[in-house]
This record gives C-alpha cells, structure tokens and sequence, in this order.
C-alpha cells in the first residue's frame, strides 16, 4: 500500500501538473470501488479548475473550486497520468480528463480505493473526521504520543498504524521506525515510557523524511507498482542479518500483517 511518502511524492507531481487546469471530462467506469463512486462527479466536476493538490495522511485532496476531490490508493492503487486520449485498460476505474492536456487516471487491481467528494471542508468529511495528526508536524511529538499510549495494550506496531492516532504510516514505515528506535513491534503500546515515545516520533520522522527525499519505496511502471530497495533495513529481511548487530532477524505477524525486527537490537 502506498504510504505517506508515496502519497506526498504523488501529491507534488500532481501538483506541479495539473494546477491551474480546466476539467473538461469525467468517466466512471466502475461505479463502486471500496465504496461507490460519486456519480455526480460526471457533471459537476467539469469547467472546474484545479486549485492546489495538497494531502491528509495516505488521501490526495483536489482542491477544485467550491469542492474537495478526495482519492484514497488503497493496497494497490496508483494514478497515472497519460496523453489525453489514451485507451483504458481492464483495471482502469476513473478518468479525468484536462482541456489541453493530461488525461488522470486511477488503475487498481484489487478495486480497494476511494473516491469521495465534498462541498464543505475536507477534514469534516467522514473518510477524514478521525485522522490523527501528521507524523511530520510539531503536533506529533513525544508528549503527544505518550499521552495516545497510555491505555493501549495493543502492540506498538499496530497503534502506529492506527489512522486516528497517527496519518499516513503502513507496514513498511512503522518496522523501519521502530527497528530505528530500538523497540520491538510486539511490545504493549502502554509500555513505552516519555523517553521511548520521543526516540520513537524522531525516528518516525527520519524514516518517512528519508524515504521522500530519495523517491519513495516504490516506482510506477505501464503494468504496475514495483517496491524498489530503499536500504530499508529490516522492511522485508526476514531472516537477514542486522546490519547493526550481524544477528539474524526475525519475522513475525502482528495484525495479519508481515514483521521483521531484531530481537538483540530492540527492546
């Protein structure tokens, strides 16, 4: 799943592209994705332009004059942008098409994105009412954190991924943070203490800074979206040596999801 520097990296080009254009067309080839589509957007949209893209977590919002466009990737979801006229392909679900233009178009597989709209502002949209603040702000900071962790016997791991304490951090990033602060992923969230919490906000905030200043763990190709090394280092490992200690790591599940940490490096 695209994480939040995947969704930033997306929003900056986006935003470079298509600011300032003029919708001239809308095509809903699949009316209901995770959730349905709306179908007004065939007419509503259109003459609109297209203020600023800015982000939320994992969600693109389009800002389009007197509405918000709000696109959710999903697990397997990307947007592509193509010449105007380019024919849609089996997992082509939306288009938008620019006057003079580009022509946007999401491609999902698995049918797991969102696309949502609304005419108020986008943080009382329900999709986005119980987002937690962004990991790369001075809001999320140790104090912050400590205070979200105190009742929580979830597992660390799980709580970081959790949207509503924190926006945007998946699977890929919360192993890599937490192997950074030296935690282990299983370790009851309540458990942490102050200092713990505030290793932990800093490594957070270096691996998803880390990520977007090299371009994201993963590139877009015609056919698909392929993870590419990013020296993670225990992201996908399982059983390599740490390159801190040289001991194996080790590979768990926590939440159905895939875990790798070092059991000498994090405590």
């Amino acid at each position: 799943m695209p994480e939040l520097p995947e969704v930033e990296l997306t929003r900056r080009r986006l935003d470079r592209e298509l600011k300032g254009r003029r919708i001239e067309q809308v095509v809903i080839r699949t009316p209901k994705l995770r959730s349905p589509i709306p179908a007004e957007l065939e007419s509503c949209l259109p003459e609109r332009l297209v203020c600023v893209v800015e982000r939320r977590g994992k969600y693109l919002l389009f800002d389009c004059g007197g509405g918000w466009l709000i696109i959710h990737l999903g697990m397997t979801g990307f947007l592509r942008l193509l010449p105007g006229m380019t024919a849609p392909g089996k997992h082509d679900h939306f288009d938008i098409l620019f006057a003079h233009g580009p022509l946007l178009r999401l491609h999902d597989p698995r049918k797991f994105s969102t696309v949502a709209w609304t005419t108020g502002a986008p943080a009382t949209h329900p999709i986005l009412a119980g987002v937690g603040p962004e990991p790369l702000t001075p809001v999320f900071d140790a104090a912050y954190l400590f205070a979200a962790t105190r009742s929580r016997r979830v597992a660390v791991k799980q709580l970081l991924m959790n949207k509503a304490i924190v926006a945007g951090i998946g699977n890929i990033y919360a192993n890599e943070a937490l192997f950074r602060a030296g935690i282990r992923p299983d370790r009851p969230a309540s458990s942490l203490n102050h200092s713990e919490c505030g290793r932990l906000v800093t490594a957070i905030r270096e691996v998803l800074q880390g990520s977007i200043d090299q371009g994201s763990a993963y590139r877009v190709t015609e056919e698909t979206v392929v993870y590419h090394p990013l020296n993670f280092a225990v992201y996908g490992q399982g059983k390599a040596p740490c390159i801190c200690c040289g001991g194996e790591l080790e590979e768990i599940r926590l939440g159905n999801r895939s875990t790798v940490y070092c059991p000498r490096c994090q405590h």
